[in-house]
């Protein structure tokens, strides 16, 4: 679990740019959390959906990578129900299905007080590679868009 924890603190923008840290991870769940600053705000002063969206995307890469597989996002929805502009944030995601190829998970976004702030369905492509593989690292034939 620890080499693939490694690998989900590697992404520079969740955890250095945003700054989402990374509590606890298992197969099938995780647990991430946020401290609201200056730089989360809109121009409402309220946090940002963007921000919220990333804390609920790195739970949720923490939660379908921690099975070993490489997992990717494929779809992604997410609900907002409350503006918050200060305090912490957690996002905490639970897998609600799992088969060989995709696996869909529901991410609950709340604040210290466990108020409901939003919420994210989401579905991962579960790639063949298992993490750390010689074959995770090669580069792609044909990139996308290119």
């Amino acid at each position: 679990m620890r080499k693939i924890r490694a690998i989900v603190e590697q992404d520079k923008f969740c955890l250095e740019t945003v700054g989402v840290e990374l509590l606890e991870m298992a197969p099938g769940w995780a647990k991430a959390r946020l401290e609201i600053k200056k730089c989360h705000l809109n121009g409402l002063g309220t946090v940002q959906g963007g921000a919220i969206f990333t804390l609920a995307d790195l739970a949720l890469a923490a939660a379908s990578n921690a099975h070993g597989r490489v997992a990717v996002l494929v779809s992604a929805g997410i609900d907002y129900f409350l503006a918050v502009s200060q305090g912490t944030l957690f996002a905490e995601a639970t897998e609600i299905s799992l088969n060989n190829k995709l696996a869909t998970y529901v991410v609950r976004v709340a604040d210290q007080d466990g108020k409901l702030i939003a919420q994210m369905q989401a579905t991962v492509y579960r790639k063949r590679e298992v993490h750390g593989s010689a074959e995770e690292k090669q580069e792609p034939q044909n990139p996308p868009f290119s």
